[in-house]
């Protein structure tokens, strides 16, 4: 017989045999759900944070707050596994667990990507986990010290009521949208009704909380500036998960002026645009006109275009007729075109409400807005001749349901350097379009017609936007520019970086190949790290 070392030692190997032959049998989602249930601070029940494709809550969860239902087809792959974190605590463990698992994260705050990569994936045969922050939404305002703390699952909308709750005179410079995830929302920007005054929500941001890769909770004063600078617009999820932002909060008027008013082509909205565009950046900074354009009519034949100039203004009615009177009289404003009310009843007017919504509708956070389509955007530095417009109508009337937003920019805008955050698209920019095309069924036919309509539509533009780079807004992702492969490429990335960053894409690069350099949180179009050279382990630099 062998001696009792032996005999443990052998008894030993058996165990660990049997315990890796019983965890190789187990499922990705057992392995991530134990990982998880070991590691984390704070048992809760732990079968209501996690919902697996087998489960009957998982289409429910998964589809709660995504917008664009093209993503939701059954052709495209799925998560193994949708888990809701209650605590930070949370966040961490699952990055760890899903790092030493060899698990992809998808990490989701509101659902809004455009191309849906906070819960899908375009990558076959890549096991991913969504990481949903929808149970971290609390809010804390602090007037005194003219700021808020939001966390990533809240969304834009709560983050405005709550300020409004405690005063009539404070408000946050962000989105248009409310249902929002402030979480991801900031990390491209987030422009608004205010962001001629102030800028966007990114440029009002001073300190965050996030997990990276390491699974380690950073602030800013831990993290450095470099990562600081690039978490505010350079784009989602590529550096960590974000927990938290604290905004600055700017002062709004007790009483604004909101109106909407069309114009068709019989009434001159060739000429009218002509001038909106000449005024759009250098009007009133107070002021903020956005034109909505859409086809009209019942019968496609007999249709014509419609164009809303859709407005806030921080001040009263007799004051904006002033500066309309002096800078657009062409639009023909009057005073009972405008509606005065408060900031925060302006929020839900922008939004698409009804009348007398009360803005607690506002703590739902749910999208009014579910549906296929496909968008694109363009950033305009010099108007668009009248003949373009015309030719852009004859464009519009061939689609369905075509919607294109122009947005305005100048004021504060024009005043912030490129290079102050990763957002560059600053002075000179009038403009920026987003454009859209929907449609109302998941047929693989119906979603290439009109995909085909948009991608022509914007090679028309071509002619009239920003050029070397065609800028494009990232928070409109658009996976047409580009998308990282087998991995990512600093070379492949640049197709879509320089457009989304211009000359800030190479520090995002560069941050990114500090703070992440196995790359551990990617997806389509993540910011890339740039390789190691195989001598003495120096990077690379990309000159």
């Amino acid at each position: 017989m062998g001696s009792p070392t032996s005999l443990i030692l052998t008894l030993n190997i058996a165990i660990i045999l049997a315990l890796s032959l019983c965890a190789s049998s187990q499922t990705i989602q057992e392995k991530y759900y134990q990982c998880i249930t070991l590691n984390s601070e704070l048992s809760i029940p732990f079968s209501t944070a996690f919902s697996a494709p087998d489960n009957a809550s998982f289409a429910t969860i998964l589809e709660s707050s995504a917008q664009n239902l093209r993503c939701l087809v059954s052709s495209v792959p799925k998560p193994q596994l949708i888990f809701t974190p209650y605590t930070e605590n949370h966040v961490q463990v699952a990055v760890t667990c899903a790092k030493d698992l060899g698990l992809q994260l998808r990490v989701r705050s509101g659902g809004h990507d455009y191309e849906g990569l906070s819960y899908i994936s375009t990558v076959p045969d890549e096991p991913f986990v969504v990481l949903d922050l929808s149970k971290l939404r609390s809010i804390t305002v602090d007037l005194k010290n003219n700021c808020a703390w939001a966390q990533a699952g809240a969304t834009v909308g709560e983050l405005y009521y709550r300020i409004s709750q405690k005063s009539k005179t404070h408000g946050f410079a962000a989105g248009l949208c409310p249902s929002l995830g402030i979480g991801g929302h900031i990390t491209g920007g987030a422009y608004g009704t205010m962001m001629r005054k102030h800028g966007l929500g990114a440029d009002n941001v001073i300190d965050a909380r996030i997990v990276d890769a390491n699974g380690v909770i950073l602030d800013r004063e831990s993290m450095g500036e470099d990562l600081f600078w690039a978490l505010r617009g350079g784009g989602g999820a590529s550096y960590g998960v974000i927990l938290a932002w604290k905004v600055k909060l700017v002062p709004v008027p007790e009483t604004v002026t909101v109106f909407t008013v069309p114009k068709s082509l019989e009434q001159g909205a060739t000429k009218i645009l002509s001038k909106w565009q000449q005024v759009a950046d250098t009007i009133d900074d107070e002021l903020f006109i956005r034109v909505i354009i859409q086809p009209t009519g019942a019968k496609k034949d007999e249709r014509t275009m419609l164009t809303l100039y859709n407005a806030v203004y921080l001040g009263r009615a007799d004051r904006l007729l002033q500066v309309m009177q002096q800078s657009f009289p062409e639009l023909g404003l009057t005073k009972k075109d405008c509606t005065e009310m408060s900031w925060i009843q302006s929020v839900l007017y922008i939004a698409g409400f009804p009348g007398n919504t009360p803005p607690e509708i506002l703590l739902q956070g749910k999208s009014l807005f579910k549906n296929y389509f496909k968008a694109k955007s363009d950033f305009v530095r010099k108007p668009i001749p009248e003949d373009g417009i015309e030719g852009l109508w004859k464009k519009m009337l061939e689609e369905d349901s075509p919607l294109m937003i122009f947005n305005p920019f100048g004021g504060m805008m024009g005043r912030i350097p490129e290079s102050e955050i990763p957002f560059p698209h600053r002075k000179g920019v009038i403009f920026m379009i987003q454009y859209l095309s929907l449609w109302n069924d998941e047929k693989p036919e119906t979603a290439a017609k009109h995909v085909d309509w948009i991608r022509r539509l914007y090679n028309y533009m071509a002619a009239y936007a920003s050029m070397f780079p065609r800028e494009a807004y990232v928070n409109y992702r658009d996976l047409d520019l580009g998308a990282n492969k087998n991995g990512s490429s600093f070379i492949q990335a640049s197709s879509w970086g320089t457009r989304y960053f211009k000359d800030n894409f190479n520090r995002l690069v560069e941050v990114k190949t500090k703070v992440d350099p196995g790359n551990f949180f990617r997806h389509e179009q993540s910011i890339p790290t740039l390789p190691l050279m195989n001598h003495g382990g120096e990077k690379s630099m990309m000159h």
